[in-house]
């Protein structure tokens, strides 16, 4: 039978991977009730009843996710062909980036606008189909963390992996940081082919993927220093010696920062529009608004004089009514006196 480390570094991640999956994908409302009943329902084949508690206790300390978070998961859930899409679009990025290819990183920064924008939708559409619409500032989040993924292909596998307990956020400088950002850390599921992301110990992935090499430079060391390797797969460039940047790092910087500007300008002007958009809306609204209470205003006054209008009208009527019954009798008070007249004249006078 397995030890207890060969249990926690192996067997335990795959059963807890198995578990927390489908419980990512729930609609966010359902994963407290559904975490509980998993934690009572833990039954492996070929764990002892000590390992099922522990399993069972790992299921019940699995964080529920942040509500953006949670949007991401159903788009690993549900759409995860936009996931793979933004992590090779990263790649493609990082390696226009290497080549300083200013004109190849504003044609890619354009296409991340837009795979951001429909991925955003996209999770919007989700959420609202299981249950939790996200508001504005939930969906800035989802878009920070999708851009994070672009970024870094430990984001990038952080994001497919469904598990996804936090928001990322890259600056451009640093690696993203993974801490606690995925709900069973090393299971993290591979990125698409190209993206130098890898299945459970991050830095295991093909030679020449992007992220492998110090990887591999890194295990290297360790394994020279005592004969481990060691689990740091992403080394940071900031705080450590005080190397002088290569030509070669400067003209990729002056070629980032070059795409950059372009980019701030390209979001400027859409910052533009939008506001002359919004001015115009405004505008417009206003207009509206004026008259809508003019015709308001219009419709009081109509209504005014047609209740005018009716109460002549109840008098007219009235009076008719009256003038035609005085005129009736009128009439017989003139055949009478025709009447009258005619039986005097027929009369012989004495």
């Amino acid at each position: 039978m397995a030890g207890p480390d060969s249990y926690d570094s192996c067997m335990g991640t795959r059963e807890l991977e198995g578990i927390a999956g489908p419980l990512y994908a729930l609609p966010y409302g359902e994963f407290v009730a559904a975490r509980t009943a998993a934690a009572k329902d833990v039954a492996a084949v070929g764990l002892t009843a000590a390992e099922q508690r522990a399993l069972a206790a790992e299921v019940r300390a699995l964080p529920k996710p942040s509500v953006a978070a949670w949007a991401v998961n159903m788009l690993a859930a549900h759409s995860p062909e936009i996931l793979r899409e933004l992590a090779g679009l990263g790649t493609s990025m990082q390696a226009a980036q290497d080549a300083l290819d200013a004109a190849d990183l504003r044609r890619l920064a354009q296409q991340r606008r837009q795979l951001l924008a429909g991925a955003v939708k996209a999770a919007h559409a989700l959420a609202a189909q299981h249950g939790r619409a996200i508001s504005a500032a939930v969906a800035t989040e989802v878009e920070q963390t999708l851009r994070a993924a672009t970024a870094d292909p430990g984001a990038a596998a952080a994001v497919q992996s469904g598990c996804l307990l936090r928001t990322l956020s890259a600056d451009g400088v640093d690696v993203v940081d993974l801490a606690g950002a995925v709900a069973v850390p090393g299971s993290q599921v591979a990125a698409a082919p190209g993206t130098g992301a890898a299945r459970g110990t991050a830095g295991g992935g093909a030679p020449g993927a992007r992220g492998s090499e110090p990887a591999a430079r890194a295990a290297h060391r360790g394994e020279a220093a005592g004969g481990k390797s060691t689990e740091q797969p992403r080394l940071r460039a900031v705080g450590k010696a005080h190397v002088a940047p290569t030509p070669s790092a400067v003209e990729r910087a002056r070629t980032g920062l070059e795409a950059a500007e372009e980019a701030a300008a390209e979001a400027d002007g859409d910052a533009r529009r939008a506001a002359a958009e919004l001015a115009e809306a405004t505008a417009e609204s206003t207009r509206l608004a004026d008259e809508a209470r003019d015709l308001r205003r219009r419709l009081d006054v109509v209504e005014a004089e047609l209740k005018g209008a009716r109460k002549r009208h109840e008098l007219a009527a009235a009076l008719a009514q009256q003038t035609a019954r005085a005129a009736d009798r009128q009439r017989r008070k003139e055949v009478l006196a025709r009447e009258r007249v005619l039986r005097l004249g027929n009369t012989p006078e004495g």
